[in-house]
């Protein structure tokens, strides 16, 4: 198994996901983190049969960092429940091209198309059309990129690259939606940074954080993210 997980008890397991390495199983019929997670449980604790992993949360295959899964029903009930109250605070790093205002608020109505798996922004008036909410801080610029710190005040698909994207602020190494300025290969610059939430059955604070691998164009700031960016 090539995750790491970062906390791990009876009711609930936190991990950080490894790029380009689907949550689920997808049409690629890769190995998917989801049954990477079971099948490693099954074996560490020699458990007889199906082993129960409940899956509440997503990221896109090729974004890296903090996921939780829930280990009980009751652990995965509580959890999409405080998902769908806004009580998971997702805190995202990403490095995006341009330079934009200090720090800003980007709210926007967006829309699915499931066939082709892309997002646009859409009119307030448009059937399907969710509101994106999330604000965002300026941490450092070199090169005609910049280092952004992304609060999710909503979970919707490719949000924070559809965003960013629309705006003319498209994330390094984003192929669908910086295809313009992006070479193929290059790997999307977003990770998923820090979850808190409240733990689903104990109610202590839980807070986990993931730092982005020590590679371009991530090592720009690599003494910064070392230290621990405030």
């Amino acid at each position: 198994m090539n995750a790491t997980i970062l906390y791990e008890d009876n009711h609930i397991m936190v991990v950080e996901k490894p790029v380009n390495v689907p949550v689920q199983e997808d049409q690629s019929k890769d190995q998917d983190l989801f049954n990477q997670l079971k099948e490693h449980i099954k074996v560490r604790d020699q458990k007889p049969g199906n082993v129960y992993l409940g899956l509440v949360h997503r990221l896109d295959r090729p974004v890296g960092g903090v996921m939780v899964f829930a280990k009980t029903s009751k652990a995965a009930s509580r959890l999409s429940d405080t998902i769908r109250k806004n009580e998971l605070e997702k805190q995202y790093l990403a490095i995006i091209r341009g330079k934009p205002d200090q720090d800003g608020t980007l709210v926007d109505y967006i829309i699915k198309d499931r066939q082709k798996n892309l997002v646009r922004t859409a009119s307030k008036k448009e059937t399907q059309a969710k509101k994106a909410i999330l604000d965002y801080q300026l941490l450092a610029s070199s090169n005609g990129l910049s280092l952004v710190k992304v609060n999710l005040h909503t979970g919707r698909p490719h949000q924070i690259r559809v965003q960013f994207a629309s705006r003319n602020y498209p994330l390094y190494g984003d192929q669908k939606y910086g295809q313009n300025v992006n070479k193929p290969g290059q790997q999307i610059a977003l990770w998923s940074h820090q979850l808190a939430f409240t733990h689903p059955v104990r109610k202590t604070e839980i807070r986990m954080t993931s730092y982005p691998p020590e590679a371009y164009p991530w090592s720009l700031w690599s003494e910064m993210l070392k230290g621990g960016e405030k």
